[in-house]
């Protein structure tokens, strides 16, 4: 077994309303004939507010594709370090202890990216296994935790470290259904989490397995591309509804049925929570700490995983219940594991 030690949580500066987004939206595209329907998404999304790292005139302004990911990979950098840093002090030990580094962001291409800059910010050793993953987005979190289960088992102490600045992809002109959604549901935030095959300062789940799946032919349903102006999000109507075909595949929940007593799922969207429930992922109680995260803050991106497993220290399940970590994100893939409370 590997148990994850309790989270470091990094925040962005900036706390941004819903209504703030209704406002730019009413401004931007005032006389669009679709305006009203616009405006409707804010209920369906759900999102009550989340933070960004800069205010929202100044994510919202026009930009070049260098400026805009210049600035995101240094939001990245910034947020990733802060919260591997809170990891380490939650843990207990320090930075030379660490064998093992996965680091995951999806928004500030760079090359090298967050896992080097993290080696050097915090002085891990310069022969430390370094895996960093950049295409994983909302996934990221649910396959590093998973992975990192794997690879402690082998080497020792690993460091999981992820950061996304998705306001990046709040194009204000951009007048695409998915991009007005994506406008009221991403916010920025950094996660990080020390995973052990010993208990140390304050574990709160140790994982017992890990599964990874990629539904066949589903490159179209979401994705993140670029162009002139910066980073664009794109999904199709199917993206959300492809959930109901992977969580049957989960293979701990038949013979026998399995019902977690609790769920660290990824937040991507209220449609996603309902759908994992519906199709016999968790209970809709076992949802409570993903549906406040995402009411409060946002769909993160991968470290919105750890973020609610943060949640799930602030509030725990009894000790030796058993739960669900899962996530999914483009591909489309999905990473879960199955998971059981070691903490008081």
């Amino acid at each position: 077994m590997a148990y994850v030690n309790r989270p470091g949580l990094s925040e962005a500066a900036h706390e941004v309303d819903t209504a703030e987004i209704v406002a730019d939206i009413e401004q931007t595209h005032a006389g669009h004939r679709q305006l009203p329907a616009f405006l409707r998404l804010a209920d369906a999304v759900g999102v009550q507010k989340r933070r960004f790292v800069r205010p929202l005139a100044e994510v919202a302004r026009a930009e070049g594709f260098q400026e805009r990911n210049e600035r995101t990979y240094a939001d990245v950098c910034a947020l990733g370090e802060r919260a591997a840093r809170q990891a380490l002090r939650k843990a207990g030990i320090g930075a030379r202890d660490v064998a093992t580094l996965i680091t995951f962001h999806a928004t500030g291409l760079a090359i090298p990216g967050l896992d080097v800059h993290v080696v050097n910010a915090l002085g891990l050793r310069p022969t430390i296994q370094r895996i960093p993953m950049s295409q994983l987005a909302c996934a990221g979190g649910a396959h590093a935790l998973g992975l990192a289960a794997q690879v402690a088992r082998a080497s020792g102490p690993v460091l999981v470290v992820g950061a996304e600045a998705l306001s990046a992809v709040y194009q204000a002109g951009d007048d695409a259904l998915p991009a007005m959604i994506y406008k009221l549901l991403f916010g920025d935030g950094g996660a990080a989490a020390v995973v052990s095959t010993e208990m140390l300062s304050e574990p709160g789940m140790y994982i017992e397995e890990s599964w990874t799946y990629m539904h066949p032919r589903s490159e179209h349903y979401y994705r993140l591309r670029a162009d002139a102006a910066g980073y664009h999000f794109d999904s199709t109507r199917d993206a959300a509804n492809a959930v109901a075909q992977v969580v049957p595949q989960i293979p701990w929940l038949h013979n026998p049925p399995w019902d977690p007593e609790f769920g660290v799922i990824h937040p991507g969207s209220l449609k996603i929570l309902d759908l994992v429930a519906a199709n016999g992922g968790c209970s809709e109680k076992a949802l409570r700490h993903s549906v406040s995260s995402l009411l409060e803050e946002g769909n993160t991106g991968g470290p919105a995983v750890l973020r609610v497993l943060e949640r799930t220290h602030a509030a725990p399940p009894p000790r030796d219940s058993t739960g669900l970590l899962f996530g999914v994100g483009p591909g489309f893939c999905a990473a879960a594991s199955r998971t059981v409370w070691a903490g008081s």
